[in-house]
């Protein structure tokens, strides 16, 4: 009986202890998250991706300290700086290797608990880098965060949600959906406070002499349609289609909705658009307020990429195409009849 009595008072003891050692980590890591947001930029202004970043790395905690990264070369760089810039040639085309090992010197010099980039072609193509090279696991995906240590994230093509809790060493760095962080809408009243800008000290970041990539050249399509991954309204095309030609009835409709236009991965595969123009699960996520799917029978892997737009209107010549279950407004009909009709009623975009 003794020797029951003395055991439950040290477990009681070492329960308290426990405790109070908990409750001071959990204040001390309260007071100690400070985050890096890989910030992306072109021609001059940071993009939206990044700035969504920055909403969710505020998601962390309250006394989170954020500082974006802006890694490049020349006025540009300039122009864009947010609160860290590394100004060099060396950053002139955004390699995944050089960028990786800028941020683990920033690492290694300010030791931030988080490290954050957009799900976007630049974050996964530098993160998982850098994460190699601190020895961490990232976590990819991120649509809610939950606290300092605890992510959700898609799994299954987004027919389920994973809870993820972070165990491992610092930092925890992570790629987000830009479309589940949405940047807040600010007045032309709204004051904002000029967040401080400091240079990055490259005189120890030594540049290997064999590199396995190198920069050849960059290809983009001079469009005034909105780009696809912020868009407020896309319409997108299938493999009904049937053709590029036919495509073209889909780039119509969008200029007249001052619409960015997608694609399936099917009508990629057929050569109807180039790949930049892919939304699923390899491709974009959009999260528009208006999606308009002509011709999309609706596969998982496409649905994973669209799910979240506001409204959903579908038009497909089958009644039992998948996209009907996911879409608010739905048609069943030829395309070929009904985007000739919207473009008869459809006024000129001024």
């Amino acid at each position: 009986m003794a020797a029951q009595v003395l055991r439950r008072k040290t477990l009681a003891n070492l329960s308290a202890h426990s405790y109070s050692l908990f409750s001071k980590s959990s204040f001390s890591l309260r007071r100690l998250i400070s985050t890096l947001v890989l910030g992306e930029h072109e021609g001059g202004s940071i993009k939206a991706q990044s700035l969504s970043a920055v909403v969710a790395a505020k998601s962390l905690g309250e006394d989170n300290s954020i500082s974006m990264l802006l890694a490049g070369s020349g006025p540009s760089v300039q122009e864009a700086a947010r609160v860290i810039v590394a100004d060099s040639d060396t950053f002139m085309y955004p390699l995944a290797e050089t960028c990786a090992k800028l941020v683990h010197l920033i690492q290694q010099k300010g030791g931030y608990s988080h490290i954050m980039a957009t799900s976007s072609s630049f974050g996964k193509n530098i993160l998982p880098r850098a994460a190699a090279l601190l020895d961490v696991s990232p976590i990819t995906d991120v649509i809610e965060i939950s606290g300092p240590q605890l992510f959700v994230r898609p799994i299954y093509a987004g027919n389920a949600f994973c809870t993820v809790r972070y165990t491992g060493a610092e930092p925890c760095m992570l790629t987000i959906r830009s479309t589940s962080f949405p940047v807040p809408l600010t007045s032309a009243n709204s004051k904002c406070d000029v967040a401080p800008i400091s240079q990055v000290d490259l005189s120890t970041f030594g540049e290997d002499k064999v590199c396995k990539s190198k920069y050849v050249n960059h290809t983009s399509q001079d469009s005034e349609r909105p780009d696809l991954s912020n868009a407020r309204i896309v319409v997108t095309g299938g493999r009904a289609l049937k053709s590029s030609v036919n495509f073209q009835m889909i780039e119509k409709l969008a200029e007249k909705l001052g619409a960015a236009v997608g694609a399936t991965r099917a009508a990629v595969d057929a050569g109807f658009v180039p790949n930049e123009l892919q939304v699923g699960q390899t491709g974009k996520i959009v999260a528009p307020e208006l999606y308009m799917a002509f011709g999309v029978s609706g596969a998982i892997q496409h649905l994973a990429g669209m799910r979240d737009s506001k409204v959903i209107v579908a038009v497909n010549k089958d009644a039992d195409a998948p996209i009907f279950q996911v879409a608010d407004y739905g048609l069943v009909g030829d395309l070929f009849e009904v985007i000739p009709e919207l473009l008869k009623k459809l006024p000129e975009k001024k």
